[in-house]
């Protein structure tokens, strides 16, 4: 092995260098008196030289005889081929971030110690070399080393050859079916185990030019397996078995991964990967103290007599001085409780509150939060919260990645990228999910089956709703008015859950100041209607006034105020609620109950408007499809009704409107010109006066421009724009009634302008004064 090969000849090297100081024996020798700090015809300077040279080769510990005798007894092997492959990929492209190094070293030492752990359920002797379940983290950032250490299940001999010299094997299958045998007991806990442990292990070489790893396993002695990537040995540990049981691993850093060798880092890493690890973990790491001590008492001047001394004096209070020091000791770095893989009736509310707070730095409580364990093809454990408020800037990254769901698998951190465990509408929704069986690749960064994901997302996303539903009226409002755009995008996006986002719907109604739910809306239906009525506009004080919901409303019937843009698309995208279908009033078709007396009156009011119904064609057929009589009109003379697949005036202005439309002068025209359905109320004197004129002189200009300003104000009274060129020949048509009403003679003009014929003669003065050019030049 060629590490072996160099440290071998840095050995020779360190002999014949030895030899030649004066008295001075081999390198052992000198290594064992630099030891017992003596000095062997030499000075200790050069002792304590040696000694820290011979640190240098041997970082691990090791003395240069025990390292001879590792050498000479080390089995050396080649990595299997697909390890080989295997490594090239890790290193080089497979694991997008080097830092997940150590969430897989720490994973797999939890794999370990829960191995241990589910042995000694049944046999409480595994535990006898040491009760310590545990995971220690040290740094040595002046020789580049970082060790992980566990007290774990360990490896033998052929455990260090078999999984940690062939890909993907770690032993966990094996020793899975040695436990098919465990009581019920302990097979629950059986589900627990990941078994990664062989790849997770290489992306230790992501940061490290060479690895050691010691283990001791209760069947086995303490064993060096080493590798440098390319090749790799195992050898009895000189020293015998001193971890009692489980697994050191030391990383011999890359100088650029030095970063790795913080304090600070280490415990970033752990609490972003693995701050939920069943096991503790422990940094060894310094802090400052500040202590007190007494002032020492000054000693008496020389000579002076001890009779002299002695005085009747008060004693006083000793001065303490305030001293800081450095102590060095274990840390604790993984303190927060994994509170989901509780029972909830175990968790109270202000364990949730501080967890919430832990997990999304929010300052406020949640609104709500939903703990579950769901279980069948794939099994899991989530808890999912509502902040009471989300980003300002949440729509304007619709879509894009959130880390609002953190995956976990069995208490480690795998990723928070992940879009597809909660939809878009519902990104808001924040808290983890936590597999015990979920598969994963080699760089737990991919999930290997995506039809399992899909499995957890329905789920999640049922649960989520149910947590909103069950959100209390007093909150609810705030929840709506924070989150009312994401429930209505949710009804036009996913149509699998419609029935269940129905049910969370508000909006403004004509029977209450309040908004209301669907849910209230079909309780209060009158007998025999079947269908929910909406008008949708600008605000509830423009559909209050829209001439669609007049007689409606009047009639005892409630209707859906519509006021935000997303509202008519998202009962555009509902086809019914409760058996109930949805109906637009601004549209063609409008069906309401009605007595057989009703119907009579307005088949008698078609027949009897039918001259002005068809002079109205004739006149208008530029504009409209056709004219009608209505039945939905009650106070206005006239509407614009939008046909069954025409867009209402109020979908009008939006598309026109959309900033993301960048609609060019054609489509603007071409959306402008849609012809719409004109309703006029037989009940209105206007009509009723229109009709008469058009019986009495149906060529008449006046009656002609009474029409056309009837549709135009019909067409604002119903939400629609005016083509163009129309609101100036409108405003000019107002304008010459207003005079005819004021008594204007017909194509008066106004008066002309003093000030301007002023301006025109003092114009003209000035340039009779100007002098020529010549004339200067004359002069």
């Amino acid at each position: 092995m060629k590490y072996f090969l160099l440290l071998g000849l840095g050995l020779l090297f360190l002999s014949e260098w030895a030899v030649a100081q004066e008295g001075v024996g081999t390198v052992e020798e000198m290594t064992v008196d630099a030891d017992l700090g003596l000095s062997r015809e030499g000075s200790r300077t050069d002792a304590e030289a040696v000694a820290r040279e011979a640190e240098a080769i041997n970082p691990d510990g090791l003395s240069p005889a025990q390292l001879a005798e590792l050498r000479a007894k080390a089995s050396n092997h080649t990595f299997q081929t697909e390890v080989n492959r295997m490594m090239k990929l890790i290193i080089n492209s497979l694991y997008r971030n080097k830092e997940i190094f150590l969430r897989e070293l720490i994973s797999n030492a939890s794999d370990a110690l829960d191995k241990i752990r589910l042995l000694s359920l049944t046999d409480r002797k595994v535990l006898d070399a040491t009760e310590e379940l545990g995971i220690r983290i040290k740094a040595d950032a002046e020789r580049r080393l970082l060790h992980i250490i566990d007290t774990g299940l360990g490896m033998t001999k052929n455990d260090l050859v078999n999984n940690l010299g062939t890909i993907a094997k770690s032993g966990t299958a094996d020793f899975l079916s040695k436990m098919q045998d465990v009581e019920k007991s302990g097979a629950q806990e059986m589900n627990d185990m990941i078994g990664q442990f062989g790849v997770g292990f290489y992306s230790a070489f992501l940061v490290a030019d060479r690895v050691t790893v010691v283990s001791k396993h209760n069947d086995d002695d303490q064993h060096v397996w080493e590798s440098d990537a390319n090749s790799f040995s195992v050898a009895p540990d000189p020293r015998g078995n001193t971890l009692k049981r489980g697994t050191h691993i030391t990383l011999h850093l890359k100088e650029e991964a030095a970063d790795y060798l913080q304090p600070d880092t280490i415990r970033a890493l752990v609490k972003k990967y693995s701050q939920f690890i069943n096991f503790p973990i422990h940094l060894w790491a310094s802090r400052t103290e500040t202590v007190e001590e007494e002032e020492a008492d000054e000693p008496a001047p020389a000579g002076d007599d001890e009779d002299a001394q002695v005085e009747d004096v008060t004693e006083e209070k000793k001065e303490k001085k305030k001293t800081e020091r450095t102590v060095w000791d274990w840390e604790l770095m993984n303190d927060n409780k994994p509170i989901w893989t509780r029972k909830p009736a175990e968790v109270s509310d202000e364990e949730y509150i501080t967890f919430y707070k832990s997990l999304t730095k929010d300052t406020s409580p949640p609104l709500a939060k939903a703990h579950f364990v769901a279980e069948g093809e794939v099994s899991f454990r989530a808890l999912l919260f509502v902040p009471r408020a989300q980003p300002a800037d949440s729509f304007n990254r619709y879509g894009s990645k959130t880390d609002h769901i953190k995956l976990f698998v069995r208490r480690v951190f795998i990723t928070d990228e992940f879009n597809d465990l909660m939809p878009n509408y519902l990104a808001f929704i924040q808290g983890l999910v936590d597999s015990d069986d979920l598969p994963l690749n080699v760089s737990r960064e991919t999930l290997q089956q995506h039809k399992l994901i899909k499995v957890i997302k329905k789920k999640l996303v049922r649960k989520a709703l149910d947590m909103l539903k069950k959100i209390s009226d007093d909150e609810y409002e705030g929840f709506w008015k924070e989150y009312s755009t994401n429930i209505k995008l949710g009804v036009m996006e996913d149509p699998s859950n419609r029935a269940r986002l129905a049910k969370l719907l508000r909006f403004h109604s004509s029977a209450s100041e309040s908004m209301t739910f669907l849910a209230d809306y079909v309780s209060r239906m009158k007998k025999g209607q079947n269908h929910i009525y909406y008008i949708a506009g600008a605000s509830r004080a423009e559909v209050e006034k829209s001439p669609f919901a007049e007689r409606l409303v009047r009639s005892g019937y409630e209707v859906l105020y519509l006021t935000e843009a997303v509202d008519e698309y998202c009962l555009g995208a509902l086809p019914e609620y409760d058996g109930h279908k949805f109906q637009n009033v601004a549209k063609e078709i409008f069906d309401v109950n009605e007595s057989e007396q009703q119907k009579e009156r307005w088949e008698s009011y078609k027949e009897q408007f039918q001259p002005l119904t068809k002079w109205l064609d004739q006149q208008l057929n530029q504009y409209i499809t056709r004219a009608a009589v209505s039945k939905r009109l009650a106070k206005s003379p006239a509407a614009l009704v939008a046909t069954v697949f025409g867009w209402t005036g109020n979908m009008e202005r939006l598309a026109l409107s959309n900033a993301h439309q960048k609609a060019d002068d054609a489509q603007r025209k071409h959306h402008l010109s849609q012809k719409k359905m004109m309703e006029i109320n037989p009940r209105h004197p206007l009509v009723q006066e229109l009709l008469r004129r058009v019986n009495d002189a149906p060529d008449d200009p006046a009656t002609k421009l009474a029409a056309m300003s009837l549709y135009r104000t019909a067409a604002l009274r119903s939400g629609f724009m005016l083509q163009e060129g129309q609101a100036v020949e409108f405003a000019e048509s107002v304008e010459l009634m207003l005079a005819q009403a004021l008594g204007v003679p017909a194509g008066a003009a106004p008066d002309e302008d003093d000030l301007d014929a002023a301006a025109d003669h003092d114009d003209a003065a000035d340039d009779a004064e100007e002098v020529p050019a010549e004339d200067h030049d004359e002069l």
